[in-house]
Order: C-alpha cells, then sequence, then structure tokens
C-alpha cells in the first residue's frame, strides 16, 4: 500500500502488513491493590468477581475516555478479554502474534491460562507470540493483561506523571497500565520482526531487516523502493543470518533536479514507498511481505546552525506535553494525532519537541506525512541510582529503536533539565551517566544530532539547548543580542540560574560552531490564569498577551546568535495554562496572528496561512 494511501491508523507505521485485527475496545478490568491476582490465578479461566469493572482499551483507568476516569493510586491491575479464534487462526506453520504499544510500566500477558510475555518499561512495544498457548478447537480464547505501575517509584522512568496523590505544578495526572494500542496479525513462521531505514540523501538508502528467526534454509529479500508509482531502486539479497542490511542506491540522486524533488523536509515532505518481501529460495513461496515508507534526509549540525539535508536551517519549534483533557497520555486515534500536527503547521511552527514522553507512532507518521520536524524524548526518573539508571538506559534505548525510521525525528532527547541526574556539575557519576546517554544513542543512530542533557549542564551535546523564561523581551535582547553577551552568560550561571555547560569541552563546541545555539524553551505566557493554575507569566488581557508575545519571538528573531527556538507549549495542559491553545484545542488569538508572531512575518493583503484540514 502507498504511503499517499494510508490513513494512518495502523499501530506501527514503519512495519505495516495489510491484515491486521485491533483488540481495542471494551475490556474487563479489576484493581488488585491486595496484589494477590497472580497466586489467586486471576490469568486462569472461570475466574470470577476479580474483573468487577469494564475499561475502553487503549485509554488508562485514570481518564475519563477509559469509563472509569479513577484518578487514585492502583499499583497493581488486570485486564481480561475474549478473541474470536478466527483473529489468531494458524496453520500451515504461522505464528498468532499479539501486540501492545505501551503498558505503563511492568507488564504479564497471559493467552488461555499460558504466560506468554513479560515486559518492562511503560513508554515501549512488545510483541506476544502466542501460538503454542492457543487452547486446541476452542472457539475463542482468553487475553488476560496484569499491569504494575509503582506510583512512588521515583526510579521508574514517568515523565509527567505525578508521583503525589493531585498533580501539581508541572506534573500531571499519573498513568497506569495499557495507554496504546492493542493489536493482533497472523504472519508466517519465517517473517520481517523488525525493520529500519538508514537514508544517505547523496546516493539512497540502508535497509536493516531482521527476521523472526534463523533461516533453516537461506531465505530471499526482495526491496522496493517507489516514488509516485516509479521505481527507483530494487535489490534481492540471499540471506542466511536473522538480520542483514541491504544497500539500496537510488540512481536519480545523481540528477541535481531529482535529488531535490526526492529530498524529505517540512516543506516538501516527500515520502518513498517501500515494500519487503521475503521468499523461499527453492520454492520461491512468499513467507512475508510488508510495506513501509522512506524519507530520505540528513540532519546535523555545524556553522553555527541546525543542518537539514545540509542547508543551515532555522527552527521554529514548539512543546507538546501530548496530554489530552479525555485520553490524559493517551490519544483519541489518528484524526486527533493529525489535526495536531496540523495546527502546529498552520501557527507557523516547522518543529515539535515532544516533552517527556514516547508518543504514539502514529503521530510520527503524520508528521512525516504532513512535514513536521521532531525532538524525540523519554520520560525522566526523578532520582538517580543503579535501578533508575538501568531502567531509563533500557527504556530508552528501545525507543530509540522504534523510532529510527521516521524522518520527523531529527533529534535525540534522553535527559531533560537534569531531571533524575539532578547534581551533573559536582557528581561525576551522574556526569558519566549524562555522557553514556548521549554516546549510547550516537552508537545506535549516529546520524542525528543528540542532547546529553536538554536545557543547562551540558556534558556534550551535539546542540546547546538553553532554557529562559524571561518574560522581559528587553532581557532576552541582552543576553542574545550578540556574541559577545551570550559568551559572558555561558561562562556563569544561566537564565534559570544552573550553569549551561559542564566542563570546556561543551563550550568549545559552541565556540567553533559545531553545536549551535538554540532557546529551547522559553514564553510560558498565560491569558486571565487562575489562581491555582501554573504559568510562568501571567497576563491580563488577550491584547496584552499578544504584545508580549511577539515582543519575546520578535527578540529571539532579531539575535544573530540563536539558530533556533522551542515556544513552550503547544496547548494548556491540566493545571499548566502556558499553550498558545486552550486545552479544548480553540487558539487563544486568531491563528493568523500566531503565525506572524511565529515566523517573523509581517501581514500582508494577499496572506494565506495554512489551515488544518476539517479531517
Amino acid at each position: 500500500m502507498r504511503v499517499s494511501e494510508q490513513d494512518g491508523t495502523y499501530p506501527r507505521p514503519i512495519l505495516q502488513r495489510e491484515r491486521w485485527h485491533s483488540l481495542d475496545g471494551v475490556w474487563e478490568f479489576g484493581y488488585d491493590d491486595a496484589d494477590e491476582g497472580e497466586g489467586a490465578e486471576w490469568f486462569a479461566e472461570g475466574v470470577t468477581g476479580a474483573f468487577d469493572r469494564e475499561i475502553t482499551v487503549p485509554f488508562p483507568p485514570e481518564s475519563p475516555a477509559s469509563g472509569i476516569g479513577e484518578t487514585a493510586p492502583h499499583a497493581v491491575v488486570w485486564y481480561r478479554r475474549r478473541i474470536p479464534h478466527d483473529v489468531l487462526a494458524v496453520g500451515d506453520g504461522r505464528r498468532a502474534l499479539v501486540h501492545f504499544g505501551a503498558v505503563d510500566h511492568r507488564a504479564k500477558v497471559w493467552l488461555d491460562g499460558r504466560l506468554v510475555a513479560e515486559h518492562v518499561g511503560g513508554q515501549t512495544p512488545f510483541t506476544a507470540d502466542v501460538t503454542h498457548a492457543l487452547r486446541p478447537g476452542a472457539d475463542e480464547h482468553l487475553l488476560v493483561v496484569r499491569a504494575e505501575d509503582r506510583p512512588a517509584d521515583l526510579a521508574q522512568p514517568r515523565g509527567k506523571q505525578d508521583w503525589q496523590d493531585r498533580p501539581h505544578e508541572v506534573w500531571y495526572e499519573r498513568t497506569t497500565g495499557i495507554w496504546q494500542t492493542v493489536w493482533a496479525e497472523t504472519v508466517s513462521a519465517q517473517h520481517v520482526a523488525d525493520l529500519a531505514w538508514i537514508p544517505d540523501p547523496a546516493r539512497g538508502v540502508l535497509a536493516e531487516v531482521t527476521l523472526a528467526r534463523v533461516p533453516d534454509a537461506p531465505v530471499s529479500v526482495e526491496i522496493v523502493l517507489s516514488h509516485d508509482g516509479e521505481v527507483l531502486a530494487e535489490s534481492t539479497s540471499t540471506v542466511h543470518t536473522p538480520r542483514s542490511r541491504i544497500d539500496l542506491v537510488v540512481p536519480a540522486l545523481r540528477n541535481g533536479i531529482d535529488r531535490e524533488q526526492l529530498l524529505w523536509s517540512p516543506e516538501r515532505p516527500t515520502l518513498l514507498d517501500a515494500r519487503v518481501t521475503v521468499r523461499d529460495t527453492g520454492t520461491r513461496a512468499v513467507l512475508d511481505t510488508v510495506d513501509s515508507y522512506v524519507g530520505l534526509r540528513s540532519a546535523g549540525v555545524g556553522r553555527g546552525a541546525f543542518l537539514l539535508n545540509g542547508r543551515p536551517y532555522y527552527v521554529r519549534s514548539v512543546l507538546n506535553q501530548g496530554y489530552r483533557p479525555d485520553t490524559l497520555i493517551a490519544n483519541a486515534g489518528t484524526a486527533e494525532l493529525r489535526r495536531e500536527v496540523e495546527l502546529i503547521k498552520a501557527m507557523g511552527f516547522n518543529a515539535v519537541r515532544i516533552h517527556q514522553k514516547a508518543e504514539d507512532p502514529r503521530f510520527l507518521y503524520w508528521a512525516d506525512r504532513l512535514g513536521l520536524l521532531v525532538w524525540g524524548e523519554t520520560g525522566a526518573a526523578y532520582e538517580f541510582g543503579a535501578e533508575a539508571v538501568e531502567l531509563l538506559t533500557r527504556e530508552w534505548l528501545e525507543m530509540v529503536r522504534r523510532d529510527r525510521s521516521h524522518p520527523s525525528i531529527v533529534t535525540w532527547v534522553p535527559l531533560n533539565e537534569s531531571w533524575g541526574a539532578s547534581d551533573i556539575p559536582h557528581d561525576p557519576a551522574q556526569r558519566h551517566y549524562s555522557l553514556a546517554l548521549a554516546n549510547l544513542t550516537r552508537a545506535l543512530d549516529p546520524t542525528r544530532p543528540v542532547m546529553s542533557n536538554e536545557g543547562w549542564e551540558h556534558t556534550d551535546s551535539d546542540i546547546l539547548g538553553v532554557h529562559d523564561y524571561s518574560s522581559d523581551p528587553a532581557e532576552l535582547t541582552r543576553r542574545y543580542g550578540d556574541a559577545a553577551a551570550f559568551d559572558r552568560l555561558l561562562t556563569g550561571p544561566g537564565p534559570q540560574g544552573r550553569v549551561l555547560s559542564v566542563g570546556a569541552g561543551q563550550r568549545q563546541r559552541y565556540a567553533d560552531g559545531t553545536a549551535p545555539l538554540m532557546i529551547t524553551e522559553f514564553g510560558g505566557l498565560s491569558v486571565r490564569a487562575d489562581d491555582d493554575a501554573f504559568t510562568y507569566t501571567r497576563t491580563g488581557s488577550e491584547a496584552q498577551y499578544a504584545a508580549l508575545l511577539g515582543d519575546l519571538f520578535g527578540a529571539l528573531h532579531a539575535s544573530p546568535v540563536v539558530a533556533g527556538f522551542c515556544y513552550t507549549q503547544f496547548m494548556d495542559t491540566a493545571q499548566e495554562t502556558n499553550g498558545l491553545l486552550y486545552a479544548d484545542g480553540s487558539p487563544k488569538l486568531p491563528l493568523e496572528t500566531i503565525r506572524r508572531i511565529v515566523t517573523g512575518a509581517q501581514p500582508g493583503p494577499d496572506e494565506k496561512p495554512e489551515h488544518p484540514s476539517a479531517s
């Protein structure tokens, strides 16, 4: 299926099969505050009383959309539903798989009373091969999930989920259990288990194909790249191992005109269709076919700028918390995710920073397709120690592997504002942690800039991100109005009272232009905020709000040293009222006004700003 024909509902956009079954919807549900369910075998057939509620998956039980809306802490929850046999029907050596987009935080899964999967990490996907557990001759099968999420465990990566009983300041309602799509498919025993694309705009793309198991005999892997129905590159490789790297050269990239048309950018989000077919080399029978897509682009830094496809590119970004009033950390589906991307672009931004969470891959699909740069970030832990380091590192590397093929993602952010590493300047262990996360990310994906710690206390960041919530435009001009002014700031405490750079290496990277300066959080303005709301700066009227917003953006636009910015924030979220939109999605100013402020453009009689579609 061509990428232009996809509707964005498939839960795993980079690796799609034609047939799949969503398992979202109404499940049985129960709290297990005594943590007795596993010992009492709640996963077995015939259990009564334990599942005394119904919940709508994939919405967390704390959310109104779940049908429960219970925000009190519950550390252990259980889910149960029955699946018709034809959904998981196997035969001819096929396998039945159940996929989980995300379950917070520790999950165990049973099918027909047998344990089929365990997973740790509340933001990353996992798959249960349930074939061996299917009860022979059954008309339906029993799927049971146990989720454990200890609210007070500060070593557990939680992002903006509050560890206190009630949300406070910039932290929101917690999430327990399933919060992304659950879905099933049946596949050949030998199938594509993972697929990654590494683009090289100068020549083509490198495909990394991972098969489900070691081939009993060599198999053939065929890859076809096309655009608008025209084949650009194809390859057939005989594979003897489960992992293979296949180089696809795109001859059209040698033509300068064709190359520009094929490169991906927010202004021209060109995507190439990709199909991967696995065949038996003897019989030529098709074992598996998956559809995917590729965005040819490069992301880097140099000459004091962010570089997109080798050219300086000014980043106009907005912070998106990814929490919604009805669904909290989850979302209402692909239409809502598309609408968010469209609104961000309509307001004049070309980038978004997904803050303190791994967003649904379908959001990344719409960013890929509609053209929006994304900074990928993880939810933080809130204490430093061996357990926290292990949990976050494992989960972060899984996130990078999940999302590394999305062309929209152009920067990785494993740490933010020293959360979970609060003493980087003075504790060598925490400095090593920051450096290790950055370098592990580069080892797994050397094609994108990486932040060692976003906002301040950088140890080895490819972009010098600075958080500055000054409400005085003149102060922003004094700090960033010329290189000498910022040099003085760089050697002392930063705008938030924390040093910007730890060690001489980061300062040298900025000085020689290999780590450009960006103001990666600023603004935080509210209009007539309630006294109990959290905001950085209150304004008393829309006119005052518009004037100050324009002046703050104007000060950064005028700076000769700032290579980009990220405004806080996209939408009001819970008690945090810093959004350009209210919590219901309506703009605080006309979209055309916001767009002119964000882009620095002067209004003109023929101006025709982008508008989000009604879909």
